[in-house]
């Protein structure tokens, strides 16, 4: 793990009450240590082609009944993607990495964490890597929030198929009340929005774990004009240019 960038601190516009903190979050980037040569191995695959099931499971330490029902999934989601929009096609080559590692390298933030709500949760990415995962674990639970009832009938299908520890949820994420142990979301929306959405779970104690590519720097300023928050980013271990944006607090909103 490098060492930590020194803290940054977003200048707050003013506020109705008058109070004009400056200190509404303070980020540092974070870049984990895998094991060199498994690197390398993995580093010379992405440059010959996409990642194979076989290097997926090596870093994520997947079972190989998990890798099974990834593929599974994977097929699943080959055959609905030719008749409904849920992924880029030109991603699904890359599906051990792209989606699946992608998805996956969550647990090692918090491999503590037993109960996840995945909001937008969209093709199943984070949030159906996950339950496979974690499926056998006791108490693991995953809540796939969606609002797109076409998108709800696909997970749900991958859901009963896979027998996963998961449920469900076609609402929209502001709506509901749900106490888990992380709270993430990828490709949802920008980040000043998705605390909004995000914000009934991190009243429960949750901790946010946010997918973000390569514009996240913006996207951490953009969100200090609507939310006082804490945060910090850890890098991607699936793409160089992916970081992930771990949410610890999320005060109160700005009236902007």
């Amino acid at each position: 793990m490098s060492a930590a960038a020194p803290p940054h601190r977003g200048a707050a516009p003013s506020v109705a009450s008058g109070d004009a903190s400056p200190v509404v979050f303070a980020t540092r980037e974070e870049r984990s240590s895998p094991d060199p040569k498994r690197s390398e191995e993995v580093s010379a695959q992405r440059t010959e082609g996409a990642l194979s099931a076989e290097a997926f499971a090596d870093l994520a330490g997947a079972t190989p009944a998990q890798v099974a029902d990834l593929e599974r999934f994977r097929q699943m989601l080959v055959e609905r993607n030719a008749v409904m929009n849920l992924v880029g096609p030109a991603t699904l080559p890359d599906f051990w990495n792209r989606h699946a590692w992608d998805s996956a390298q969550l647990i090692k933030i918090a491999p503590d964490a037993l109960t996840w709500a995945d909001l937008g949760a969209g093709a199943g990415f984070p949030g159906l890597v996950l339950a496979i995962l974690g499926k056998g674990r006791p108490g693991f639970h995953v809540d796939l929030v969606e609002s797109m009832a076409k998108r709800c009938r696909f997970l749900s299908e991958v859901v009963e198929a896979l027998d996963l520890p998961a449920s469900v949820r076609h609402d929209r994420a502001e709506n509901l009340d749900l106490a888990v142990d992380i709270v993430t979301a990828r490709a949802c929306a920008p980040l000043w929005r998705l605390l909004g959405y995000a914000r009934p779970y991190f009243k429960r104690g949750a901790l946010g774990l946010f997918l973000k590519g390569q514009d996240v720097a913006s996207e951490l300023e953009e969100a200090t004009r609507y939310w006082e928050y804490e945060a910090d980013i850890v890098a991607s271990l699936s793409d160089p240019r992916g970081r992930i944006v771990r949410v610890r607090r999320l005060g109160r909103a700005r009236k902007v």
